[in-house]
């Protein structure tokens, strides 16, 4: 009995000591700026891989230097609420998870009548806040115990960090592209220009490319990209700014 009261100690001690060490990076990057991401280090090892060469375009500009357009624009259409929740949207993942069930349901039964079927398309229900803790820190794998570390490390940023610091990051690391990451790349990669110059239905066009950055990238022309972007041009107004 000793022994495994001892391993279950061990293992408990680690488990704190790996929240420590993520608390302790999250409190760094209050006045540090991230030189890279989780993702970004495991998208590019994946390039590096698969075609020998290493693509990774990115540029640090500070909060002030980023149009509000782009800020409002992604606001508006990956977390409306984003200035008021406190990094975690309990109700959005309700649904997400009810919609994801339904969707693995009914491809269950296509699957019996098609063994080839296409797998279901699972959606979230992740804040920016989320995506940012997942981003920073985290595989891109997805488990329960992957999940739970997601809303401990949520609970974090948004404890030590503003609401500011936390867009700041997120708009300076996020993917846009295959080996395109942050505001400024993305602004220089499609409209050669800076994005502190972005138009607001540049900006509604980047962040409706968000959820599938590197899909929408080889469809410029996308009909569905060109009504996403009218429609969160038209809701930008309502999104508040920290």
């Amino acid at each position: 009995m000793k022994p495994v009261l001892r391993l279950v100690g061990l293992l408990v001690a680690a488990a704190l000591l790996l929240q420590v060490f993520f608390v302790g990076r999250i409190a760094l990057m209050t006045v540090v700026d991230p030189q890279s991401t989780s993702f970004q280090r495991s998208e590019a090892w994946r390039v590096a891989t698969e075609k020998g060469s290493l693509r990774w375009r990115q540029q640090w500009v500070p909060y002030a230097q980023i149009s509000d357009h782009l800020k409002r624009a992604v606001i508006a259409s990956e977390d409306g609420d984003f200035i008021n929740h406190d990094g975690v949207e309990w109700e959005a993942i309700e649904k997400a998870w009810q919609k994801n069930a339904k969707a693995e349901e009914q491809a269950a039964r296509r699957a019996q009548l098609r063994p080839n079927a296409r797998a279901p398309k699972i959606v979230g229900g992740s804040t920016i806040s989320q995506q940012l803790a997942k981003n920073l820190l985290l595989s891109g794998e997805r488990t329960l115990l992957r999940k739970g570390q997601e809303f401990v490390l949520t609970l974090a940023l948004e404890a030590l960090m503003s609401k500011q610091r936390i867009l700041e990051i997120y708009l300076n690391s996020v993917e846009w592209g295959e080996g395109v990451f942050g505001a400024e790349a993305a602004a220089q990669h499609y409209y050669r220009k800076s994005a502190a110059r972005l138009s607001a239905y540049e900006a509604a066009r980047l962040s409706v490319m968000l959820p599938r950055p590197k899909y929408f990238e080889k469809l410029p022309n996308s009909g569905y990209l060109a009504s996403r972007a009218s429609t969160i041009t038209a809701r930008m107004g309502d999104a508040v700014l920290p």
